[in-house]
């Protein structure tokens, strides 16, 4: 279905991009296109799902993609089949992003290999090289964001990025500690998990019944975040990812309109949908002038350490179980595109 602003000119969608500006989550290049036409939505996000879908897809236009950065990988003559597919895999992910940049105006996010969220070098030297090719294709380092899971190291690879004038994105975040590290060490911009992180109450509590959505833990993660960021002056931006309906079946948008004025979110197509769909009247509830934030003093000082971090996300079992399972769900899917692009490494050294 054709979008339109005028179409739109009541709708939640339109009242949520005049306080909070919207990225849509997705990967594929004809939803992404529809959105941004509409003007409310300026920035894009993908993740190792989107790719490895990408690459796995067989559509045409998917499948150049890959072979450019399946050939690309290859002229570069090295030595090791490994080192190889990680080249076509980075160089993938891209041209994707380069694809997408095309159609959005504002930040495109790619990630490094999850793989590698427990070594620092490794991490600044996959950004290092993702920015590199961007420029390559023309797109500047100001419009892209590195995308390191919020482990330790992945924190600190962004410190050093972001010294190096490289804009990251801290993802896989589900607890307070991990939010305030990653501003403490300067990243650009977070992104929490307020979905995921009511999964994980619900389950730990043997909760079956909704919640209100100023209860919701995930939007509560979520709201201490801003409140903190805003109390102490931190100009990490907040974009919240990854959403659940706090009241159960038929109240998707719940989360996302509980946490309508924060800086920014990501939001998937079938949740701009909704938005597009409704035109009830949506309420801010994050003010950067109306804040409130129990905290009297930064933790660690303005600057906490390696072991005060690891102490306090160990004693945070959502932080620490959900963190662990969103890596091994990302590794999950870059290990199915790394067999399939080693094949197809494979198959054309041959030719």
């Amino acid at each position: 279905m054709e979008l339109s602003q005028s179409a739109l000119a009541a709708s939640q969608l339109e009242q949520l991009s005049k306080i909070t500006t919207l990225s849509i989550d997705s990967g594929d290049l004809n939803v992404i296109k529809n959105f941004a036409d509409t003007g409310f939505i300026t920035d894009a996000t993908t993740n190792p799902l989107f790719v490895s879908q990408a690459g796995l897809s067989g559509d045409p236009v998917y499948a150049k993609l890959v072979d450019d950065a399946v050939d690309f990988a290859l002229s570069q003559n090295l030595d090791e089949l490994e080192a190889t597919v990680a080249l076509a895999i980075d160089r993938l992910a891209v041209n994707l992003g380069a694809s997408i940049a095309k159609i959005v105006p504002g930040y495109i996010s790619t990630e490094v290999n999850p793989k590698l969220s427990f070594d620092v070098d490794a991490s600044v030297s996959r950004g290092r090289r993702i920015i590199a090719m961007y420029d390559e294709m023309g797109v500047p380092k100001e419009r892209v964001l590195i995308k390191l899971g919020a482990t330790w190291e992945g924190i600190m690879a962004a410190e050093i990025l972001e010294k190096e004038g490289i804009q990251c994105n801290l993802t896989l975040i589900f607890s307070f500690v991990q939010a305030v590290a990653c501003a403490q060490r300067g990243a650009h911009l977070i992104s929490p998990f307020p979905g995921r992180i009511l999964d994980w109450h619900k389950t730990m509590n043997s909760r079956i019944e909704g919640v209100s959505p100023d209860k919701d833990e995930g939007v509560v993660v979520c709201r201490n975040i801003y409140n903190y960021y805003k109390k102490f002056g931190h100009k990490t931006i907040v974009m919240p990812a990854s959403w659940r309906p706090s009241r159960g079946a038929g109240f998707e948008l719940d989360e996302i309109c509980a946490l309508a004025g924060t800086d920014r979110m990501t939001i998937p197509a079938p949740l701009l949908q909704k938005l597009q769909d409704c035109e009830e009247d949506l309420p801010r509830k994050l003010d950067p002038s109306n804040i409130s934030c129990d905290f009297d003093a930064e933790i660690g000082n303005g600057m906490m350490d390696e072991k005060e971090f690891r102490y306090l996300l160990n004693m945070d079992g959502c932080g620490n179980d959900k963190l662990a399972e969103g890596l091994r769900a990302f590794i999950a899917e870059t290990k199915k595109l790394e067999k399939a692009i080693t094949e197809k490494v494979l198959s054309n050294r041959k030719e």
